[in-house]
């Protein structure tokens, strides 16, 4: 009998002890990573009127844009679900660019802002990531996403431009007829007088 009672308390000692052990290693894990990373003074260029009339069809552009502006200054869960949002508004504004935006110069530019949201989704999705890397990545795809609205809006100044420019051909071309037109009505008066 004295063997059952001192196993039944040996028994409850070791599991009393146990529960302390998990519960400090329960403790250890959810340490929460409080850094701040990006960088918080980027600051993006603002899409022309022009282009916003345009980009607002294509699809996921606005939530992208949303998500690339406030991605920087954040802790790193916020890090990991807003660049796992930027990947697939990314992958849907390449399977869907509207033809008005669809030249080479702003797709070169959106598969380079893919790479470089790749590269920073896989960096801040490491178990053990490089925060020296991670900043890297997040300079890289800030200037990215900086060229494609540049390049939008540089697009939609061009097409103004053009614009202009055939208007005042169009306008050269009719003053150029109306000066032969008088110029051919004087001349048959001319003939007419002789």
């Amino acid at each position: 009998m004295k063997i059952l009672v001192f196993f039944i308390v040996s028994l409850i000692v070791v599991s009393c002890g146990n529960n302390q052990e998990e519960s400090a290693q329960k403790v250890i894990p959810q340490k929460i990573n409080s850094s701040i990373y990006g960088n918080t003074n980027f600051k993006f260029p603002t899409i022309s009127e022009s282009a916003r009339a345009e980009v607002i069809h294509w699809g996921a552009f606005e939530g992208f844009e949303e998500q690339a502006k406030t991605i920087n200054g954040n802790n790193l869960e916020a890090i990991q679900t807003k660049s796992i949002l930027m990947v697939s508004h990314i992958d849907s504004l390449i399977k869907k660019i509207p033809d008005t935006l669809n030249t080479p110069l702003i797709f070169s530019r959106v598969i380079v802002v893919k790479t470089r949201t790749q590269l920073l989704n896989q960096e801040v999705n490491k178990a053990h990531f490089d925060s020296v890397r991670l900043q890297d990545d997040f300079k890289e795809m800030n200037i990215s996403v900086k060229n494609l609205f540049v390049q939008i809006n540089e697009k939609f100044e061009k097409d103004a431009v053009d614009l202009l420019r055939v208007d005042s051909e169009k306008k050269e071309l009719v003053l150029q007829k109306q000066f032969l037109d008088a110029v051919y009505k004087a001349e048959l008066e001319d003939q007419n007088k002789k």
